[in-house]
């Protein structure tokens, strides 16, 4: 599971290399092999390796979440739950870890459910969409076809409330202060 905030779910007193270990050696993984996949790992999220002996609190947040990212990869799972994973993220390290994200996912055999509550990240990043209200899926489908024709008034409301949505610039084409 890749979470919405990586420093909780980060011991402080433990390196890197540790955080992502941990979960491959607790499979039984040797500790030098497990610490070896972690390096590799952070080269597969765009990290320096050379990261694995650093500690949270000396990488940025966009980092923290490329480093949750590599952990939830560790033991090479068939199912990756990516929780609002971008929505503490400024928006050009949002872009960053989103591209990374679709390229993550393309791995065969990776399902990725990715939960937001941002209209926008999900039609960039979502082939399918399901809207919930209360608990319950009210309307799913195609995101081009639920984004494009929404069938219910949720989804409606939702979608008309996206920020920016019906924006444009004043008059004489002067958009800039």
């Amino acid at each position: 599971m890749m979470v919405q905030d990586p420093s909780a779910s980060l011991n402080p007193r433990r390196t890197v290399g540790d955080a992502i270990a941990e979960g491959p050696v607790t499979h039984g993984l040797p500790r030098a092999a497990a610490l070896e996949r972690a390096r590799e790992l952070l080269a597969l999220v765009k990290l320096d390796p050379g990261a694995a002996d650093r500690y949270p609190h000396e990488v940025s947040g966009g980092q923290r979440q490329r480093i949750g990212l590599a952990r939830a990869l560790a033991l090479d799972p068939e199912l990756l739950i990516a929780d609002e994973p971008v929505s503490a993220l400024d928006v050009s390290v949002q872009a960053q870890v989103l591209e990374l994200l679709s390229d993550i996912r393309q791995r065969p055999g990776l399902t990725m459910p990715f939960i937001t509550h941002d209209l926008r990240v999900a039609a960039e990043i979502c082939d399918r969409i399901a809207v919930m209200r209360d608990g319950a899926i009210v309307e799913q489908g195609a995101t081009a076809d639920v984004f494009g024709a929404p069938r219910h008034p949720c989804t409606r409301s939702l979608l008309d409330s996206v920020p920016g949505r019906r924006w444009t610039p004043p008059a004489g084409g002067d958009a800039g202060p």
